[in-house]
């Protein structure tokens, strides 16, 4: 009887042990924070994109496509003492970042996205935040007039006129 429980435990613990290895991970591209940084001129967003790494420093186009997917899907919240306004993303239906994704893995693996965001400052901020894991903050500029206007002509999303004719 002993034997028969050794077995099962065994097995049971080895099965436990094989599904924790062969889980799946979460996509790492997408592993940012977005604030905003103030008020941008006229057409644009002024926003620090925070990315979660577990080197100190990142590429300054990691940033720059994190604040992109960041003002395209995510949107942020506003900030009384900056004087900036709460933006909801530019795609509100989260639906079409799947239903286009040729798309926008051509729009972000092609780097097409660097049309639309330019750094503000070209030194990041960096908080340790883990034995492994770093906080890196650039304030980059997002031209979301022109982001818009393009999604508009390439039939991703809806222009603001639409419904009012």
């Amino acid at each position: 009887m002993k034997l028969k429980f050794g077995y099962c435990f065994f097995l049971v613990w080895g099965i436990f042990l094989f599904s924790s290895f062969s889980k799946k991970k979460e996509d790492p591209t997408w592993n940012y924070e977005i604030e905003c940084a103030g008020s941008g001129n006229t057409g644009t967003y002024l926003v620090k994109i925070w990315t979660y790494d577990k080197k100190a420093s990142i590429a300054e186009n990691t940033a720059k496509k994190n604040a992109v997917h960041a003002v395209l899907f995510k949107g942020f919240t506003g900030n009384k003492e900056l004087r900036c306004q709460a933006q909801k993303p530019i795609v509100t239906d989260t639906s079409i970042q799947y239903s286009q994704s040729d798309y926008f893995n051509a729009f972000f693996g092609e780097q097409f996205y660097l049309k639309y965001v330019a750094l503000s400052s070209p030194t990041p901020e960096v908080i340790k935040t883990g034995k492994k894991q770093y906080k890196i903050g650039y304030v980059v500029t997002v031209s979301k007039d022109l982001l818009r206007s393009d999604l508009e002509k390439a039939g991703i999303i809806r222009g603001l006129s639409t419904g009012f004719n």
